[in-house]
């Protein structure tokens, strides 16, 4: 699948580990930024462009990574078409993907390594019975 990915100075680390895995997963990840690390950069520099190509079908799903994941998801969800939410864990991850059609995860980057318990891989959802939630609401 091919996943893109965008950090600020708050998750630059943690954008780094989380394409690497996600390329050694298998998945195709393309990097919206930062590519150095930048203490003065701000997240809507990286979010936005990620966020338009999650929403023009570029990349099938998105991963921002900021300090706290809030600044982050707010501004994606500004993008017509893009359903983000800060998932920490694979519950909430996976919950939000299958009924919520939640097309990016921002995570906390304010952290000195990745979880391996908390690494959000954004697949689709399994193939299901009827309708998700969300085309039910």
């Amino acid at each position: 699948m091919k996943i893109g990915v965008a950090a600020d100075h708050g998750g630059f680390e943690m954008k780094r580990q989380l394409a690497k895995l996600l390329a050694a997963e298998g998945h195709e990840v393309i990097d919206f930024g930062n590519s150095v690390y930048d203490a003065s950069d701000d997240y809507p520099d990286f979010t936005i462009p990620l966020a338009r190509a999650v929403a023009n079908g570029d990349v099938k799903r998105g991963v921002l990574v900021c300090g706290s994941g809030v600044g982050a998801s707010v501004a994606a969800n500004k993008v017509n078409g893009v359903r983000a939410a800060i998932c920490e864990d694979h519950f909430s991850a996976r919950q939000g993907v299958e009924d919520d059609d939640m097309n990016i995860s921002a995570r906390l980057g304010l952290r000195e390594e990745l979880p391996r318990c908390q690494i959000q891989r954004c697949r689709p959802p399994p193939p299901a019975a009827g309708q998700s939630y969300s085309a039910r609401k």
